[in-house]
């Protein structure tokens, strides 16, 4: 059995939840992964025995328990130092864990206006003047990051970071919906896009049986 336990939401639906969930894989995590599945009947009581807050999702590690999708990367950077969840370089670590906070806290046009939808095709939907400024905001993050740090890779800080699982489900969106990106911006998508961890939670997503309509455009 696994030390670790990942309980999260829809893989089709819940961001947050592939935000911790690539923080995982990218860790070497070996951990046991349990889906409760949101807006079902009994699935507020079953997220409420294992996380405090009532949301997914949520890390248990022996008596430790994680519920926040940020401070669940922080705690897997702890205990696998050698993973490098974050670049080595301090003003390089300082600018990741600033664009995972804004990542964290930010964009709520986008959020609200194009959620996370892998298993639809929904060009042109969902873009208002708010929305194209939060993406705007977004790629300038990509350019300055990548400008900055990147050593030419293709990833935010050269090597692939929990930054980089930050932004993954805002790049899913930007599949779903259509978006056009400038060429560096692009590169960087197609990039995260491609990770094979990635792509087996798009799979997983097409293959799940539930639709929440309150998530559906």
């Amino acid at each position: 059995m696994a030390d670790f336990t990942l309980t999260i939401g829809n893989k089709n639906y819940s961001s947050w939840s592939l935000r911790a969930w690539l923080a995982c894989r990218l860790a070497g995590c070996d951990f046991e992964e349990t889906v409760i599945p949101l807006r079902e009947k009994g699935s507020g009581e079953a997220i409420l025995k294992v996380s405090p807050s009532g949301k997914v999702p949520v890390l248990t590690h022996h008596r430790v328990t994680v519920w926040d999708s940020l401070a669940i990367c922080e705690y897997l950077a702890e205990c696998f130092p050698n993973a490098r969840l974050w670049p080595g370089d301090p003003a390089a670590r300082a600018m990741a864990r600033a664009v995972s906070a804004e990542m964290h806290a930010g964009f709520p046009d986008l959020r609200r206006n194009m959620p996370m939808n892998m298993r639809a095709t929904l060009s042109g939907k969902g873009m208002t003047p708010e929305v194209q400024a939060d993406i705007n905001r977004v790629t300038a993050l990509w350019r300055e990051c990548r400008k900055r740090f990147s050593g030419g890779a293709d990833f935010l800080f050269g090597d692939v970071t929990i930054a980089d699982a930050m932004f993954a489900p805002l790049i899913s969106r930007f599949y779903t919906y259509g978006v056009e990106l400038d060429s560096d911006s692009r590169r960087y998508a197609e990039a995260v896009w491609a990770l094979p961890d990635l792509r087996e939670w798009v799979v997983d997503a097409k293959k799940e049986p539930w639709i929440v309509p309150a998530f559906e455009i």
